[in-house]
């Protein structure tokens, strides 16, 4: 008998296994067989009630035979265990009884069983095979840190401590605890605090609130990076995935939607099974992507219904189920002409979907400007980590007491402060009364966002209420992603609509487009001279002569007018 802890990523769906088997000859004499082990039903030659029976015609009766539930699952090294450059290896478990559908795939557990060597079978090939695999006849699981049931079970890797309790609750204490777990967050990148206490955040997340009818409200935080090459998003996001009590990594180019989702594979046996992805192996964590905008965009619609639902549903090859993924996504990604343009929107400048946009609760646009003691700063601490002595990090927490704190800190479940309510209230009720006509400002994506961060504030700081300031420093992370990436470069204000696909001034633009023509054309719909639009575009004061041109091309090319005639123009 042994013992293996891995990460069941296969499981079949549940068969019944004959135990006791009753036969009925053709002479109505009923007998029972007994499988002691193994999956193959011996051969019958003669009756076994009755020797002087000659009968050769044997039925089962179904009914008055002893089943039990049967289930095969394939169980993985964990990820952490692996040695450089190896593949992990894996085992198949037979899971019989009571333990059937205990452990599913993405769950960490350690198995407890008897191993048994078994002969491997060749299509096509008659005589027995020499090659033999090893499988394991399951006893018991036990999930990882949680002894116990399907229920109890939890989400760190660690278990903590007294002693680690102690530690952690002491570092609480301190004033200037915050700074120091922003500072402790990869270390070796200088600057971009602000990303790196939102990343923390993200890995501490908000509580899942679920409400009398049964409806969940998201308590995961999504964060998503867009910026220039080199400005180290893919080793904040190493960083992320290494230091979260449960995290993965994947890269946009190699991911495929069933990969992140999940994955209906065939076995030897024949048997459909269901093989977990990216999102659903890292629920109750979360997930690092990076080259976001490099996946296909079939492959990218999987995750609409991750970030919002926070369930991956498939229907394939007749299973259909819906697996938990209440994953955090943090995403990186580049612009779509290698560097950030800052006179284009956000949207013109990352080439990804609107809907999938607006799900993340944090965009930062993470720009290489030139700057001279920004730069000496930079050159110095790369200089210094290459030095023999490296950078001074006495006064940072090192990495395997920050996973233990963060996973300590998941457990805590604040509640909003009547302070922190009117907070974020004011906030919203200001944001929504702007006094430009049609602007969006902030939606109630924004405000839920709000709470989320706040909450996981308070999380970080290990308090039971969240307070006015958590609620101050909430607002201070939107406001600055809005200024950073809800800016319309048009107009030089803050708009979502800029975020939503397209800026308020460009809806405005646009009407005016069209209502200039439609004036034009008249009720016969003449066609309209393009010399005679211009003018009248420039006369709005709303184009000039260049940006008209240019308006009327792009609308040419959007199919929202057409050339009627050589020089003039009318509406589709």
């Amino acid at each position: 008998m042994t013992s293996v802890s891995g990460m069941v990523v296969r499981s079949s769906e549940i068969k019944p296994l004959a135990k006791e088997i009753t036969y009925k000859c053709g002479n109505n004499h009923e007998f029972h067989i007994t499988l002691e082990k193994g999956m193959a039903v011996p051969p019958l030659f003669k009756c076994g009630s009755d020797p002087k029976c000659t009968s050769r015609e044997f039925t089962i009766q179904p009914d008055k035979s002893r089943f039990i539930d049967f289930q095969i699952a394939r169980l993985q090294e964990l990820p952490e265990d692996l040695p450089p450059g190896q593949l992990p290896h894996y085992v198949d478990v037979t899971i019989k009884q009571d333990l059937v559908d205990n452990a599913r795939p993405g769950d960490r557990i350690i198995l407890t069983g008897i191993i048994r060597i078994e002969q491997e079978y060749f299509t096509g090939v008659r005589a027995n095979s020499g090659l033999y695999r090893l499988r394991i006849d399951s006893n018991n699981v036990e999930f990882l840190t949680g002894r116990g049931t399907k229920t109890s079970r939890k989400i760190e890797r660690e278990e903590i401590s007294s002693e680690e309790e102690k530690i952690i609750k002491a570092l609480a204490k301190n004033p200037d605890i915050y700074e120091r777990l922003v500072g402790s967050f990869a270390p070796h990148i200088q600057g971009h605090n602000l990303i790196k206490e939102s990343i923390l955040l993200l890995i501490a997340g908000s509580t899942q609130r679920i409400l009398q009818d049964g409806t969940k409200i998201r308590g995961d935080i999504n964060i998503f990076l867009v910026g220039d090459p080199g400005t180290a998003k893919s080793e904040m996001l190493k960083f992320c995935a290494r230091i979260a009590p449960r995290g993965l990594y994947t890269s946009g180019r190699g991911s495929t939607a069933a990969g992140l989702t999940a994955a209906v594979v065939k076995d030897k046996s024949g048997i459909m099974m269901l093989e977990a992805g990216a999102v659903v192996l890292g629920d109750q964590g979360l997930v690092c992507i990076d080259e976001f905008d490099k996946m296909k965009p079939e492959d990218r619609s999987a995750l609409h219904e991750v970030m919002e639902q926070q369930s991956a549903s498939i229907a394939k090859g007749g299973i259909v189920a819906t697996l938990n993924a209440r994953t955090s996504i943090l995403a990186a990604a580049n612009p779509m002409y290698g560097k950030y343009d800052p006179f284009k929107n956000i949207t013109e400048n990352v080439n990804l979907p609107i809907p999938l946009l607006t799900r993340f609760d944090l965009i930062f646009v993470v720009r290489d400007i030139p700057s001279k003691e920004k730069d000496t700063r930079i050159a110095q601490h790369i200089i210094n980590l290459h030095t023999p002595t490296g950078n001074d990090t006495r006064s940072l927490i090192d990495s395997d007491t920050l996973t233990k704190y963060l996973a300590y800190s998941k457990k805590i479940n604040p509640v909003l402060s009547k302070e922190a309510e009117e907070k974020i209230l004011k906030y919203y009720m200001k944001m929504r009364n702007v006094d430009s006509e049609d602007m969006i400002t902030v939606t109630p994506r924004q405000l839920e966002g709000l709470i989320r961060l706040a909450t996981a504030r308070a999380r970080i700081l290990l308090k039971d209420k969240v307070e006015a300031e958590d609620a101050e420093r909430a607002i201070f992370l939107i406001e600055s992603m809005l200024q950073d990436a809800g800016v319309d470069v048009n107009t030089g204000k803050v708009d979502l609509g800029v975020l939503q696909g397209r800026a308020h001034s460009e809806v405005s633009k646009m009407q005016l487009f069209m209502d200039i023509l439609r004036s034009l054309e008249g009720e016969p719909k003449t066609p309209v001279e393009e010399k005679l639009f211009l003018k009248e575009l420039e006369k709005s004061t709303k184009f000039t002569a260049d940006e008209a041109r240019n308006y009327i091309r792009r609308m040419l090319r959007e199919a929202s007018i057409y050339e009627s005639k050589p020089g003039h123009y009318n509406r589709v």
